[in-house]
């Protein structure tokens, strides 16, 4: 005969039975949208011209939205993809009938189970736009935003910077098109803004092409037009192709005041990365395409980046980006994360800055200073900023809503695009 339990036993048992109900919800479905702007320029190097927008369901009703930036028609596959074996299958049917809820369960399951065909890149993306509406689920469930589930509020005030790059295909065009929104983001409450500086390397937007000296001519007009007071950071998306060349940009850049220069170097060249930041006045940031925690590792540790820049998508989701946040903090970098999608992207990141010490800002593209029709139309979130500071969202989960009307036109643009 099974013995009495004990009063504390008891309620063991039963915390143990109130754990298992609460977690009787299912993943029941995972529709994935691929969408296009209608008006995309086919000249411009912008992932902002597509999306990949997730949304997960499960059997009791509750819809969890994220995204990634990818190339949406790979992450489609890498989601709907069949297969043969156990370790073979997408991301779908791995993972239906799972626990929304334990979304570290979730993710070490799509991880392991999708070893063979991912580990990093197109997969891993993938993954995190899943993980971000897990997060979301979680929250509306709890009746809380996502933040709250992380972790408590930091002390310090939460700041964005604006991210500026004119899609226009004349250097002159493009510098009175920089300084024009450089001003508007200032007045918009922005503190910070980078410019982004791409006229070589495989991001040259536009067809423009010029050489280095012009990126100088373009970041001191801006400083010029920005004052003193506020912060000016640099993308030159992988535009050297070596240390010196590098080295000659950052010295003409030394009275500019800038507070980081981001990929300058092709990603794969950890070891000069390394020189550059040991030879650099100016803090270097990267990390926009890195996969998991374990590729953050080497970018922190043999790369010895001063900024990292997870962006929460394409590392894997919230529960990654968690991760690299630790582990950076715990070495004593800075963090800074990559966005550059829609307001759910944006709203993530949000709620990643309102728990995460070292976080002095995060990218945002307002609608008022870009050009792309999916961030001003897809969504509405409540990220705004005032001051320079943004307020932690208080809606339950992510806080975003779809607009539907404009979710079917994105994706029936991307239809036209390739029936």
């Amino acid at each position: 005969m099974a013995s009495i339990l004990e009063w504390g036993e008891s309620e063991q048992l039963l915390g143990q039975c109130r754990t298992v109900e609460r977690r009787s919800m299912k993943i029941s479905r995972i529709d994935c949208h691929v969408l296009v702007d209608p008006e995309y320029d086919p000249a411009a190097t912008s992932s902002a011209q597509d999306d990949f927008v997730v949304e997960v369901h499960t059997d009791e009703g509750v819809v969890g939205i994220g995204e990634s930036d990818i190339n949406p028609w790979i992450a489609r596959a890498c989601v709907e993809a069949p297969g043969t074996h156990t370790m073979d299958l997408g991301l779908r049917n791995l993972l239906l009938g799972a626990d929304p809820l334990d979304s570290a369960a979730v993710w070490q399951r799509a991880y392991v189970g999708t070893a063979m065909a991912g580990r990093r890149g197109a997969l891993i993306h993938a993954l995190g736009a899943i993980d971000m509406a897990l997060w979301d689920i979680r929250g509306k469930v709890a009746g809380k935003p996502v933040w709250q589930l992380i972790g408590d509020q930091r002390p310090d005030p939460v700041r964005a910077y604006a991210s500026l790059e004119p899609e226009v295909g004349d250097f002159d065009a493009y510098v009175d098109s920089m300084v024009r929104w450089a001003k508007t983001a200032v007045s918009l409450g922005f503190r910070a803004v980078k410019a982004e500086a791409t006229f070589s390397g495989p991001y040259a937007n536009m067809g423009l092409r010029a050489d280095d000296e012009k990126m100088t001519e373009l970041l001191t007009a801006v400083r010029a037009a920005i004052g003193p007071d506020i912060a000016l950071m640099v993308d030159v998306q992988y535009a050297f192709d070596s240390v010196d060349r590098a080295r000659a940009s950052l010295e003409a850049w030394s009275e500019l005041d800038l507070y980081f220069v981001e990929t300058p170097l092709w990603i794969d060249d950890l070891d000069d990365y390394a020189k550059l930041v040991d030879a650099s006045n100016i803090l270097i940031a990267a990390g926009e395409w890195q996969a998991t925690r374990h590729e953050f590792a080497d970018l922190i540790h043999r790369g010895k980046l001063d900024v990292v820049q997870p962006d929460i998508g394409r590392v894997g989701g919230l529960t990654e980006a968690i991760a690299v946040c630790e582990m950076a903090a715990g070495a004593g970098r800075l963090i800074v994360p990559h966005v550059w999608k829609t307001g759910i992207s944006l709203a993530a990141a949000a709620h990643l800055a309102t728990v995460t010490p070292r976080m002095p800002y995060f990218e945002f593209l307002h609608p008022d200073v870009c050009e792309s029709r999916l961030r001003k139309e897809l969504v509405d979130d409540e990220v705004h900023v005032v001051d320079g500071v943004v307020q932690p969202p208080r809606r339950p989960g992510l806080g975003i809503e779809l607009n539907r009307d404009k979710l079917d036109e994105f994706a029936d643009a991307a239809t036209r695009l390739y029936s």
